[in-house]
């Protein structure tokens, strides 16, 4: 390959590199609730993700007395888009 093919291609990838760096960082702001760290829920903090998502039914369902909203996404993945909270008392 000659150079000026190659400086070709290296500002290109840099290019890219930098529309995707940009893309990135104008990225709105999390805004997904995160699980609280009270009492019903600080027992989640220290069971596996999977484990814990097999129990958020149990409270947030009709019968549970808290239920999700009709758009909610899929009720199995919780603990995708619901992280803990960082803040432990």
């Amino acid at each position: 390959m000659n150079k000026k093919k190659a400086t070709i291609y290296n500002i290109l990838f840099l290019a890219v590199s930098a529309a995707i760096l940009i893309f990135l960082w104008m990225a709105p702001p999390e805004t997904t609730a995160k699980i609280p760290y009270d009492e019903n829920h600080k027992a989640f903090y220290d069971m596996p993700k999977k484990e814990a998502e097999k129990k958020c039914q149990q409270c947030h369902s009709k019968e549970g007395g808290m239920p999700l909203p009709k758009d909610h996404p899929p009720k199995y993945r919780c603990l995708f888009c619901h992280k803990k909270s960082e803040r432990r008392p």
